[in-house]
């Protein structure tokens, strides 16, 4: 079969239409969009080119500061949280009988079949006080309440009060985990699928038991996988737009919300594109520490 390599025309003819596509659909807008953070709002919401790095310093307001915060809070608790959840579950999959493997990954990647926004008002239907997990907490507090009456003690449990599960923090923080939790799962799953068995038995043929083998032997070895698991999470969680607006409460503001209200209603493309860049900044110096932190790790390349 002939290289591709040997014949360089056919080869740039080939990667013509990629790197157009790229170049209209990605890099243009982001051009775009970046030569706007520098420019102005003009009186009638339009955007007047300009030299300017107001918009940047206007980001760096204590208000848009607090946004910030909150958000990369958020993006952390669900980042953590997807870890503790996630990372059993690839161990699971990768260590399960082959036959059973392909299942395991099927349901994993089973609510990408979904539209995240079906996904999202069906949280809704779970969490809101006449939902779902109210009606079965409420169903085992009358079974309680029937069994204390049986031994005489018919007023312990009380009245019956729906939780507040929704359109506050906690439901945005559930809503990411679930949808971050699968970027987590596969990225690990792929990695410790390539681990060498070989050196977690000798592990556990030198006396070292399992925990030990775990902490010194197959985490490290994960560590690449974990990382861009750990990374992908938290960047989703981050620039969330859909999320905090169907699940949040009026305290649940976060910088894709405030990204999105400034290139709609509020109207100032300048300072939505500056908000904008500051976010990709943060996403660029995550990349560029996890390349980094890759190069000198000895675990399986990813």
């Amino acid at each position: 079969m002939e290289n591709w390599r040997d014949n360089k025309l056919v080869a740039a003819i080939l990667l013509v239409p990629a790197s157009a596509w790229i170049l209209i659909f990605f890099t243009l807008p982001l051009v775009i969009v970046w030569v706007y953070s520098f420019g102005q709002r003009g009186p009638q919401g339009q955007t007047l080119l300009a030299l300017s790095f107001s918009n940047y310093a206007r980001a760096l307001k204590w208000i848009h500061l607090g946004i910030m915060w909150k958000s990369t809070w958020t993006a952390f608790l669900t980042t953590l949280i997807c870890f503790v959840m996630g990372f059993p579950v690839a161990l699971g999959i990768a260590f399960a009988p082959a036959r059973y493997k392909n299942m395991l990954l099927l349901l994993v990647i089973l609510p990408f079949w979904t539209n995240l926004l079906i996904r999202t008002y069906a949280w809704i239907a779970v969490l809101r006080t006449r939902g779902f997990l109210n009606f079965g907490l409420e169903w085992v507090h009358g079974r309680l309440d029937a069994l204390f009456s049986l031994v005489g003690l018919p007023d312990i449990m009380g009245t019956f009060k729906p939780l507040a599960l929704l359109y506050n923090h906690s439901a945005v923080v559930i809503g990411l985990v679930y949808v971050a939790l699968p970027f987590l799962v596969l990225p690990i799953y792929a990695t410790l699928e390539k681990i060498d068995r070989s050196l977690m038995e000798a592990s556990l043929d030198l006396g070292a038991g399992q925990w030990r083998t775990m902490v010194s032997v197959t985490i490290p070895l994960a560590f690449p996988g974990i990382l861009s698991g750990l990374l992908l999470v938290f960047i989703i969680s981050l620039g969330t737009y859909l999320t905090p607006v169907l699940l949040g409460g009026t305290d649940s503001m976060m910088i894709g919300n405030l990204i999105a209200q400034e290139f709609g209603p509020a109207r100032d493309w300048p300072f939505g594109s500056a908000l904008s860049f500051l976010l990709l900044y943060v996403t660029f110096i995550a990349l560029w520490l996890r390349a980094v932190v890759s190069s000198k790790s000895k675990g399986v390349s990813y």
